[in-house]
């Protein structure tokens, strides 16, 4: 059964934001779904994890196709769910992408677009979304970062940078949505066990001839307190939580939920 709110979660047809999807969705949100698609058999499959998500939880859903690189198809959709689903409630800024390379050898393009999908797409969205959230003295919006936006690792300067500009980004939007009721928090996990990481796994153990195990623990989770990876589950857990109305203290705050990484 619905909750009357709604909530647009952009790359949310897989990963982290498939789970964040599927937890708000049980919580009664209704949903905008958004992930790149690259032919008509790929929309199809979205749209059909949007329909089997809402069919499940009895809410309203829709897919968006919309390419985080372009501001126009950003307003779009934003527009299509202020339109169709009545308003947005609570924006989740899940949209990403990784490239691992040193610095010397980082392909300009690849810097570009991280930039563009992890930060820049972050502001199109939550200036789209901004004038109906203050016209109803109420808004959620939540960054889903990373570790990396409080700690560096080698190799990721263009992941690194984007997700600390949206640390510094999550608290302007604290600060000007104050007034407003409007809040504005980042989740940043460590590693998350999604179907891209499981693919690692094998190139891992024969790249440094370990075991599954030992890659986890040793490489993957090297940097990690806790040796065991983040769970998508918890990561919707708190999205929900942030969004409710009772975090209207909590705003400009980065949430980390990484195994201790950050502690060190």
């Amino acid at each position: 059964m619905g909750n009357g709110k709604v909530a647009l979660i952009t790359g949310s047809t897989s990963g982290i934001g498939l789970g964040i999807a599927e937890a708000m969705a049980k919580a009664g949100y209704d949903i905008m779904f958004n992930g790149l698609v690259r032919d008509d058999a790929e929309k199809e499959i979205a749209q059909k994890i949007a329909t089997d998500i809402g069919t499940k939880y009895g809410v309203k859903t829709l897919f968006s196709p919309a390419n985080m690189m372009k501001p126009e198809e950003i307003r779009a959709m934003v527009l299509e769910a202020e339109t169709t689903l009545g308003r947005i409630d609570v924006l989740v800024n899940n949209a990403g992408i990784q490239y691992v390379a040193p610095i010397d050898e980082f392909p300009e393009d690849k810097w570009d677009a991280i930039i563009d999908i992890n930060m820049n797409s972050a502001f199109h969205t939550s200036k789209a979304v901004w004038k109906g959230m203050k016209a109803r003295n109420f808004g959620r919006i939540i960054n889903i970062t990373s570790a990396h936006a409080l700690q560096a690792s080698e190799f990721k300067s263009a992941y690194v940078t984007s997700k600390h500009g949206i640390t510094g980004f999550t608290k302007v939007l604290a600060l000007e949505g104050a007034p407003f009721g409007i809040t504005c928090n980042a989740i940043c996990p460590g590693y998350v066990l999604t179907p891209l990481v499981q693919k690692q796994i094998p190139d891992q153990m024969k790249t440094h001839n370990m075991t599954e195990k030992e890659v986890i623990e040793k490489v993957m989770l090297y940097k990690q307190a806790i040796k065991e990876f983040v769970k998508v589950e918890d990561l919707g857990a708190l999205a929900v939580f942030l969004a409710s109305e009772v975090t209207s203290m909590i705003t400009g705050v980065s949430l980390p939920i990484d195994g201790g990484w950050s502690a060190q």
